[in-house]
């Protein structure tokens, strides 16, 4: 199998490649949302969204729970999800981010969280100019999806 370089990834998905902590805090969020929110939601990592002509791929996206349907997949999903969760690369600016939160509710996304590792906060943003910072010693909070999560489950 061919290798991918990093310009091809950062290409076909739209955002810089991950790192070590990039990758631990979004399988710990998936995981502590997934453990505490399983018979509410759906929580998908790496979907490929096509929202009317944009293309995003958010690190976790947050859905209505329903039946699997395995016979009906899709490679690139046109229903917007109730929440985009976005995490930030070493080599990814901040304002980046902030702009990719105001593209997903432009397209109907009415959550999103951006977290900036290097600060280590959480941005929830219910609206494109109206967001909540979380620490990780705080519990995150979104009063959009009715979600309390206590972010040392994620961060440690």
């Amino acid at each position: 199998m061919p290798e991918v370089s990093q310009h091809e990834y950062e290409v076909e998905r739209q955002k810089p490649l991950p790192s070590f902590n990039h990758g631990l805090l979004q399988a710990s969020l998936a995981r502590e949302l997934g453990v505490k929110y399983k018979s509410k939601y759906h929580i998908l990592s790496e979907l490929s969204l096509q929202l009317g002509d944009w293309l995003s791929v958010p690190d976790l996206c947050i859905y209505p729970k329903q039946p699997l349907d395995l016979r009906n997949d899709q490679t690139k999903t046109q229903e917007p999800p109730l929440c985009a969760i976005e995490i930030s690369s070493p080599t990814q600016p901040m304002g980046e981010l902030i702009i990719k939160a105001g593209h997903y509710f432009d397209h109907g996304v009415r959550s999103v969280w951006v977290l900036f590792l290097e600060l280590g906060n959480v941005y929830v943003f219910s609206g494109k100019d109206t967001y909540d910072i979380y620490r990780p010693e705080e519990t995150l909070s979104d009063g959009v999806l009715n979600i309390e999560l206590p972010l040392s489950e994620v961060f440690e």
